[in-house]
Formats: structure tokens, C-alpha cells, sequence
């Protein structure tokens, strides 16, 4: 994630005045897309794993629901048969299943809790790859221009003496006339 913070602060600052210091400024903002496709497929794999185990937690919550209304008939068997021993022990079990749904229901929190967290940093983060992947059109764009224009001026030019000449008599021509 500080990957991304770093290369989101790079672009805030003026792209143009940087771009200039680096060497291969186009190969840097490769690179960084990339990294940010990668963060953002291991958040994508995260999210979803997350949302997979909530599931499962979802469903063990409602077993154990159910194994919480069995014991409570078991109870009420028991108590119907004034037979406390066996009720105590029916009671420590209930007990414990519920003390392991409270636990569960913390993890089911937990998890909900993860799951918009990473549901909101992977839609910031896939906006931010399109805006840098966009930054990298751009500037591809503009490296061609300069490229084709440069090759436009750096096209070896030769003059000669005599356009020279043929030059400096239209000049006075132009002032006669």
C-alpha cells in the first residue's frame, strides 16, 4: 500500500518537472503499473477470501443456533424429569455453545469489517491504476510526438553558397520593392 501512496504523491506533484529528472520515465510508470496491478489482484484475492469466510462463519452461526435450541429441549427434558445432574451438564454445554457463538459472531463482525475496508481500498486503488494508466498513454503519446518532431528537426539540413546568394539578392529585392 505505500507503493501506492508513494507514486500517488509522485503524480500530485507537477508531472512534467519530475518526468524531466528521471531517466526512463516511461519504464518507471510500467513498472508501477504493474506493482499497482498486482496490489490490487492480491486485494481483489484477499476480499474475496474474506468474503468466503464470513460465509463459513455465517453458516457454523446457524448450527450452532440449532445445537443451542436441541440443548435447551434437552434442558427442559431434564428439568420435566427433575434429573439437575444431568441438567447441569446439559446447561455447561449450552454454555459453552454459547460462549463459541459470541466468539464466532466477533469473528462475523470482524470480517464485515475487513471486507468494506478492502471493498473500498480496492475501488479507490483501481481508480487510481486507471488514472496512472491514463498518465502512461499520455506520455507514450507525447514521447512519440517529440520523437517524430525531433526527427523532423535533427534531419540534417545543408545550404549552400550559392542559396545563400540566391537568398541575399531576393532580401535586397524585397527592400527596392
Amino acid at each position: 500500500m505505500a507503493l501506492i501512496n508513494r507514486f500517488t504523491r509522485l503524480f500530485r506533484a507537477d508531472l512534467h518537472a519530475v518526468l524531466d529528472r528521471i531517466e526512463e520515465p516511461t519504464m518507471l510508470l510500467k513498472q508501477a503499473v504493474r506493482e499497482m496491478e498486482d496490489a490490487l489482484a492480491d486485494d481483489a484475492k484477499n476480499l474475496k477470501l474474506t468474503q468466503f469466510e464470513k460465509e463459513q462463519t455465517h453458516a457454523l452461526e446457524a448450527e450452532l443456533d440449532s445445537l443451542l435450541k436441541q440443548l435447551q429441549l434437552e434442558i427442559n427434558l431434564c428439568l420435566d424429569s427433575d434429573n439437575e445432574k444431568l441438567a447441569r451438564s446439559v446447561i455447561k454445554r449450552k454454555l459453552e455453545l454459547q460462549q463459541r457463538t459470541k466468539c464466532i459472531k466477533q469473528k462475523s463482525d470482524t470480517f464485515e469489517h475487513t471486507i468494506s475496508e478492502l471493498t473500498e481500498r480496492v475501488k479507490t486503488n483501481r481508480g487510481r491504476l486507471i488514472a496512472m494508466q491514463q498518465k502512461l498513454e499520455i506520455l507514450q503519446e507525447e514521447q512519440s510526438h517529440q520523437s517524430n518532431n525531433s526527427s523532423l528537426y535533427d534531419a540534417e539540413v545543408t545550404i549552400s553558397e550559392d542559396d545563400i546568394e540566391v537568398a541575399l539578392l531576393r532580401e535586397k529585392q524585397a527592400r527596392r520593392g
